[in-house]
């Protein structure tokens, strides 16, 4: 396992590589038409769910001083509604997005500093007992990633598909 300059990160970096390996084995097999179905009009689209993911990729790579832009950020940005009016990308375009910012942001995790991750972020919560600070936006991100590859695996069992097979892929490096 890769070792992180900041000790703080030691649960985050196998969580950010585990959530990659989910991602990929959760969508494994998932055609791009039943990416697109809602069941009973009632829920997100697996289209939407990956989209979010990616956003919180993107944040993460933000606030740990990244420049790359998501390409799909107006339809995602910050859990945006699902807008049926709206054209989403395809499935394949959001992994080909992921495969994109995954690996940067891996490599600004092992550098960050203590004092990077120390740092203020403001995020608007105002709660006594969460400090708005770079390393706990980086742990919300984790948390957010792990709620939506369930809704995921959750849509895959409706849709018919089979449950998720954990195939860990030893040469996937971030």
């Amino acid at each position: 396992m890769d070792t992180p300059k900041s000790n703080k990160l030691d649960i985050i970096i196998p969580a950010f590589r585990g959530h990659s390996q989910s991602f990929l084995m959760v969508l494994d097999g998932i055609s791009e038409e039943d990416a697109t179905k809602r069941i009973e009009g009632r829920t997100n689209h697996i289209i939407w769910m990956v989209g979010n993911f990616l956003d919180m990729r993107y944040a993460l790579g933000f606030v740990l001083g990244l420049q790359e832009e998501f390409e799909f950020k107006d339809l995602f940005f910050q859990g945006k509604a699902l807008d049926e009016s709206l054209n989403y990308p395809s499935l394949q375009n959001l992994k080909d997005s992921f495969h994109k910012i995954s690996p940067l942001v891996y490599q600004r995790l092992l550098e960050a500093s203590d004092e990077e991750l120390d740092k203020a972020f403001p995020m608007g919560m105002n709660i006594d007992f969460f400090p708005e600070t770079v390393l706990n936006f980086v742990g919300m991100c984790i948390g957010r990633e792990d709620y939506l590859s369930g809704q995921i695996g959750l849509m895959r069992r409706i849709l018919g598909y089979e449950g998720m097979k954990y195939d860990f892929d030893k040469d996937l490096k971030y």
